[in-house]
């Protein structure tokens, strides 16, 4: 007997489905002429537009095709996308039909050329004769590619990734009972690390775990969480992190340590049933080296969280709706591993001044920056964004409105105080028998105005020269003296961006942000930067 299960999906319009089915037969019995559904998946797009079809009385025809294989019902029409149209435009307008026409992206993104202009002509063409008619062109695709001239006559729907319900029926149907020995918490872990992968690729590694030792048990989560990984990587817009960094690890920051201990739970059932939403985010503010992706890290384990990071800068592609494709696909993919942290990753690098006038990419950038803010302020999804920013002052201010995050923290240079407890933290990680050895004192009055990132590197050059002297052939270990000398021979950032820190300084006391350390002397400069705007006092816990 086989270890896997017949699904059985077109037996029944199951309850993972019945909104999308619901959704499509609705565009379908008002007329919509052409509809283009995006997915990764062929497979599950056409049993779903199959049960679409099998809803009206007498039942829809649905005809595919594609430009291998021509039509699905005689062979014909191979190689021509033209010929294909043209089946359409003849056939009966009072008959009942969905054309299904697979992978049509290639031959419509650029119209301008004498190959593709006919082809987006003759839809336009169709678009206005379909309104009249009981036919649908539905197109299906992996991406989405759409000239302008097609902008207002395609109805774009996004096929969803599995949910956890879906997830859980796929489990139990793709592998016989007595193989599958996973149950309880062990199978909720599994069915969260599924999310945000393809039916297919559930099924394949649930089968490389049936290969491998005949079941599928706790042990799999692992290997279901590395294909998940490699999943992501091949989007090439965003990355998953197994975050391993606690609070622990982070020196300082009190303020912001505290804001996150405090919603450790709020994405829990219970926080629903009291009435609490979901967190929408925090950004970030501060010079490189304050903590900033260190914090993102620790904010996703400590709500125990799946964290992804997007490099914003990959959302942009040469191709002509590439980039808007790209949102959707990262929006489809964080919604569907929902609850997790998604960490924006230096933000101004990408939204930086495109408010200012200048647009040298045909406003793809403020496209882009568009959908992504709002999808911001109307996801209900839990969803958590940590956005980081260096030079925040360039960030449009439709960013910075309230409802987009929850809150903003200015990550100022670490006190000395905080200065002694980032040494402490590197070095209990480092030499934990020997901490005591070192002057922390001493180190952290001896490194004003360096970064975390900084007492981390000096600490690091330390090393270095101690490991390269040997005492009597052997390699002496580094002490105090040693990270005081590379000390010594650092010029930290602080030095030669004091104006940029005085600018992000005034700034956070103009927005109202909140500082992430219980550092005095910052209060007192912020609320002097709000006396002399007229903001009014600054609030601080």
């Amino acid at each position: 007997m086989s270890n896997f299960q017949q699904s059985g999906t077109h037996s029944s319009e199951n309850q993972q489905y019945a909104s999308l089915i619901e959704q499509l037969d609705l565009m379908i019995r008002a007329r919509y002429p052409l509809l283009y559904v995006i997915s990764v998946e062929e497979e599950p797009v056409e049993e779903v537009l199959l049960q679409v079809a099998a809803r009206s009385a007498p039942q829809r025809q649905v005809l595919f095709w594609d430009i291998v294989r021509g039509w699905s019902d005689n062979g014909a029409d191979k190689g021509s996308v033209m010929a294909a149209l043209l089946r359409i435009a003849k056939a009966d307008s009072q008959t009942a039909a969905m054309f299904v026409l697979r992978d049509l992206h290639p031959f419509v993104k650029n119209p301008t050329t004498e190959k593709n202009a006919p082809i987006v002509r003759e839809l336009r063409n169709l678009a206005r004769e379909l309104k009249r008619s009981r036919k649908t062109i539905i197109t299906t695709s992996h991406t989405l590619e759409l000239p302008d001239e097609l902008l207002q006559e395609v109805t774009v729907v996004d096929f969803p990734l599995p949910s956890v319900s879906e997830i859980d029926y796929l489990i139990t149907q793709l592998v016989v009972p007595d193989k599958l020995n996973i149950a309880g918490l062990a199978r909720e872990q599994l069915i969260k690390a599924c999310q945000g992968l393809s039916r297919t690729r559930i099924s394949r590694v649930l089968a490389k775990a049936l290969a491998a030792k005949q079941q599928v048990n706790e042990s799999d989560i692992d290997g279901v969480l590395e294909e998940k990984k490699q999943a992501i990587r091949q989007t090439g817009i965003l990355e998953f992190f197994t975050p391993q960094e606690s609070l622990k690890r982070v020196g300082g920051l009190d303020q912001l340590k505290q804001w996150v201990l405090m919603r450790q739970d709020a994405f829990t059932e219970e926080a629903r049933r009291y009435g609490i939403p979901n967190p929408k985010g925090m950004l970030l503010v501060g010079i490189q080296g304050t903590g900033k992706s260190l914090s993102a890290k620790t904010i996703a384990h400590e709500w125990r969280l799946p964290l992804l990071r997007l490099d914003s800068g990959r959302l942009f592609g040469g191709i002509v709706g590439e980039s808007e494709s790209r949102v959707r696909q990262m929006i489809q993919l964080t919604e569907a591993m929902a609850p997790c942290v998604l960490w924006i990753d230096e933000i101004d690098k990408a939204f930086g001044n495109i408010t200012s006038g200048v647009d040298g990419d045909s406003g793809t950038s403020r496209r882009v920056f568009g959908s992504l803010i709002t999808w911001m302020q109307e996801k209900t999804s839990p969803v958590f964004i940590v956005a980081t920013a260096n030079n925040v002052q360039i960030l449009p201010a439709e960013l910075l409105r309230k409802g987009r995050f929850d809150e903003i923290f200015f990550l100022n240079l670490p006190t000395e105080t905080e200065r002694q407890e980032i040494f402490k933290v590197h070095l209990q990680r480092l030499r934990p028998n020997r901490l005591r050895e070192f002057n922390l004192a001493s180190l952290a009055k001896q490194t004003a105005n360096f970064s975390g990132a900084e007492i981390e590197q000096v600490i690091i050059d330390a090393m270095h020269q101690a490991f390269s002297t040997r005492i009597e052939g052997q390699r002496r270990d580094f002490n105090t003296e040693d990270i005081l000398q590379a000390v010594a021979q650092t010029v930290p950032l602080a030095a030669i961006a004091r104006n940029q820190i005085e600018a992000l300084k005034q700034w956070a006391a103009e927005a109202g942000a909140r500082p992430a350390s219980n550092d005095i002397q910052l209060v007192e400069e912020l609320k002097h930067y709000s006396t002399q705007q007229g903001i009014g006092p600054l609030e601080v816990d």
